[in-house]
């Protein structure tokens, strides 16, 4: 792979990284204060809100710019916003609302990461080895959901919560850092049209492609009825499996062992044939281990759980952008990408509902519900993505 790939690879395993620790960090704060599990899922899901709303926006956006510069800069944004958190932290006034505020500021950052960062790598290595790279980049961000929570609950026992987001800002500068050594120079496409003209473009090739179409809508089921699940795990590991900071910090980083492990099999071993099922066949396997975590009675078989959750998506993870990008036009895959994070951002949907329901029947019990509801709509939208 060439340097600038791996500088771009270094860059996404430091956001992911502090991604996962402030999900931890911030969900156990918040469900400490409120003992609310709508209020942990609202945190996250604010964080969703951007690249549902304006992620189509960002792609068409990002062809007129230059990236590098665009992506450092975004980069920048969310070092800042972890340095106000730790001062404000440190000042012993930090409230709920100030975590809200900062997840959805950095939910733009996130709103940039297809559109921006992965296209450039696509750019970068070329459609042959365009699966492989994202299989280690989606190594990369599976190994950040082991270090991440990890760090996020060992951080906030020791040191308390201005020391994790303290870290995230020097993690955040490092990213920066290495975005702006990248060499290779994508040359925006200016003077092709209004932003808005251009993403209706997009959305229009979506629609009217069959593939396309089913590999968004089987994203729009992933994250409507199965990743909000991750919102409840600070949850069930408090209230059903009786963990403290240090083990809900644990139990989180098993599903990135298990991503970690998933994405390397996947490097290694799949081949194009594999494409689709593996793609389709993640997200339907990520259900069923879901439900299993949330019937877990038990810290071990929670954590197995979680492992093949783990397993499961990464296949999903690492096909999800490669199919996209192959089977996109050349010329409009940044807009393609942005209607995938489009698709991506429909989570904030699941969380509202799973974080609702939770709060009438508890957090094991609608996890349950929800990832049953998934794999029927899955099975009953089966003529829709065969064909991918």
């Amino acid at each position: 792979m060439p340097v600038d790939y791996w500088r771009l690879w270094y860059a996404g395993m430091v956001v992911t990284t502090v991604r996962w620790l402030d999900t931890v960090v911030m969900g156990v704060v918040v469900y400490d204060r409120t003992g609310s599990a709508f209020d942990v899922a609202m945190i996250t899901m604010l964080r969703l809100l951007p690249m549902g709303l304006f992620g189509a926006f960002v792609g068409t956006a990002a062809e007129r710019f230059d990236r590098r510069l665009t992506l450092a800069a975004m980069t920048g944004v969310l070092a800042a916003t972890s340095a106000v958190l730790a001062a404000v932290a440190r000042a012993d006034a930090l409230e709920v609302w100030h975590l809200a505020t900062a997840s959805l500021i950095n939910g733009f950052g996130w709103a940039t990461d297809n559109p921006l960062r992965r296209t450039m790598m696509g750019e970068v290595v070329g459609r042959g080895r365009m699966a492989t790279a994202m299989a280690f980049d989606v190594g990369a961000a599976n190994a950040s959901r082991v270090v991440g929570p990890t760090a996020g609950g060992l951080l906030l026992a020791g040191i308390g919560i201005e020391g994790a987001f303290a870290l995230g800002v020097l993690m955040y500068a490092t990213a920066a850092a290495a975005t702006l050594t990248v060499r290779a120079r994508i040359a925006p496409s200016l003077g092709a049209g209004a932003v808005l003209a251009r993403t209706r473009d997009g959305v229009a090739i979506v629609l009217t492609d069959r593939r396309l179409a089913a590999i968004m809508w089987v994203t729009i089921v992933y994250n409507v009825f199965a990743w909000p699940f991750t919102s409840m795990i600070p949850v069930i590991g408090r209230d059903r499996l009786l963990l403290g900071p240090e083990g809900v910090g644990l139990l989180t980083s098993v599903d990135g062992v298990g991503a970690f492990a998933g994405a390397l099999l996947l490097a290694m071993f799949l081949t194009p044939g594999w494409h689709a099922r593996a793609y389709v066949g993640g997200v339907a396997a990520y259900l069923v281990a879901l439900m299993g975590f949330a019937l877990a009675s038990t810290p071990l078989v929670a954590g197995a759980a979680l492992l093949l959750t783990g397993l499961a998506g990464a296949a999903f993870a690492t096909l999800q952008v490669t199919i996209v990008y192959l089977a996109a036009p050349a010329d409009m895959r940044s807009r393609i990408m942005g209607v995938l994070s489009v698709c991506i951002g429909t989570g904030p949907i699941g969380f509202v509902w799973l974080g609702w329901l939770a709060d009438r029947i508890g957090a094991p019990e609608a996890t349950v519900i929800t990832g049953a509801m998934g794999l029927l709509v899955l099975a009953v939208t089966w003529p829709l993505w065969r064909r991918i």
